[in-house]
């Protein structure tokens, strides 16, 4: 098994895809530690992506493709301009509010942090802001689509936690609202520091920002749609996935009219493209899940934690830094699917919320896509702004912090993730 997971960790640094660095090491293990035919990666393959709740998936792709192609994403970054754009920093400010509006239809980080990037960074550039910091804020913004729901990231981890995807959704929003507010207070000193550039911001005025509401609300709608249906009983998560996607189509096409109908193959077929990276990576760490259960893995694991200590603190403390660990080796998902299968079973013999536990696990799960080498939302917003990706990490100190500063407190005060859930009924 060490062959194994030397094999594994090589492939990741030379950079090999991931999928393809989890079903070699799987064919790996089988063929060298296990008399068990190679065929069972196929049955293994089936048994992982066999679920109902995660035919939601590419319907929430194909929701965020429509955000991105309908004009949604350029009304909801009008709203937040009116509402907060008159603040000293205000195109930060504007970059942090708009990603927590897109958050809430999208779904995805990579997603989330392209679109703010491809609308914001051009007016940085224009009215001089930083444009490395801007990048770094945009990152760590874009990168809490995670948190907020509807979140790709918590149906997948909901299905491998068997926790509610309505509570796991309820559980996101005051951590990610209260990370976006962080980011705004860092971004603001930030901008006070930084010269009258920052200060030209434009006026507030009611008429302006009823006029970018009108425009936005119908975009507003999904969201409401999402949580209002599925809390209220409506319509079963993987239902509202389809009906986010459907409404999504008729506000880009026959509302805002920016979408085409034309245009619709090439976005189901950007959709199927994506759709079917995440089913892959579903597929294979499945695989590479199975194997570490059958090696005895979780024991293992968690007779050590026991033997370090048996309170829920240190277990918390230790997951937090083995998720971090590998979150900045690893895809979000892919970290997920092996991970949790782990530390779940010791979560719930420590006595730890299950709700909480994988908000904790989102968290991150965030910070793991804007920490080098393997961030995905910090690639994506240095490529947008085109800057390398070295020149962005050294101004992505402060949002960085913010991000670790939620942590700590949603995993050392469960009440900040548990109040909603409880309030509507979930329990852990």
């Amino acid at each position: 098994m060490l062959v194994v997971a030397a094999a594994f960790f090589l492939f990741l640094l030379i950079g090999v895809p991931v999928v393809f660095v989890l079903g070699a090491s799987a064919v790996l293990a089988l063929v060298t530690t296990t008399d068990v035919p190679v065929a069972i990666v196929s049955q293994r393959v089936f048994s992982g992506l066999n679920s109902f709740t995660l035919m939601a998936i590419p319907f929430f792709v194909f929701a965020g493709v429509i955000m991105d192609a309908g004009g949604i994403s350029r009304r909801i970054v009008d709203f937040a301009s009116a509402l907060i754009g008159w603040v000293v920093g205000s195109l930060y400010q504007v970059s942090c509010v708009a990603a927590a509006g897109l958050a809430a239809i999208s779904g995805s980080g990579s997603a989330d942090t392209a679109a703010i990037s491809a609308i914001m960074q051009p007016q940085l550039r224009r009215r001089g802001y930083d444009v490395d910091f801007g990048a770094a804020l945009i990152a760590c913004s874009g990168s809490i689509a995670q948190v907020i729901p509807p979140s790709l990231t918590m149906v997948i981890l909901a299905v491998i936690s068997n926790v509610s995807i309505g509570g796991l959704f309820l559980a996101g929003v005051l951590p990610g609202l209260l990370c976006i507010l962080v980011l705004m207070v860092i971004a603001y000193f930030t901008a006070r520091k930084g010269g009258p550039v920052y200060r030209d911001a434009e006026p507030f005025t009611l008429p302006r920002l009823g006029r970018a509401a009108w425009k936005a609300l119908p975009a507003a709608g999904m969201p409401v749609v999402i949580l209002g249906g599925i809390l209220g009983g409506v319509f079963t998560p993987t239902e509202a996935a389809a009906v986010s996607g459907f409404y999504g189509l008729l506000i880009g096409a026959f509302v805002y009219r920016d979408l085409k109908l034309s245009s619709l193959p090439n976005l189901v077929l950007r959709t199927a493209s994506l759709s079917a990276a995440v089913m892959l990576i579903i597929g294979t760490a499945s695989v590479f899940s199975w194997l570490i259960a059958n090696a005895n893995v979780p024991e293992l694991l968690g007779n050590w934690i026991q033997s370090v200590s048996t309170s829920k603190v240190m277990f918390l403390i230790i997951a937090n830094v083995l998720f971090l660990f590998v979150g900045m080796f690893m895809e979000t998902i892919a970290a997920i699917l092996i991970m949790v299968p782990v530390l779940l079973p010791i979560s719930a013999q420590m006595g730890v919320d299950p709700l909480h536990f994988s908000l904790v696990v989102i968290l991150n799960c965030a910070i793991g896509t804007v920490t080098p080498p393997y961030g995905v939302s910090l690639f994506v917003s240095s490529s947008v702004a085109g800057r390398s990706v070295m020149q962005v990490a050294r101004r992505l100190g402060l949002p960085l912090a913010a991000m670790f500063l939620m942590l700590i407190l949603v995993t050392f005060v469960p009440g900040i993730s548990l109040f909603l859930p409880h309030l509507f009924g979930f329990a852990g």
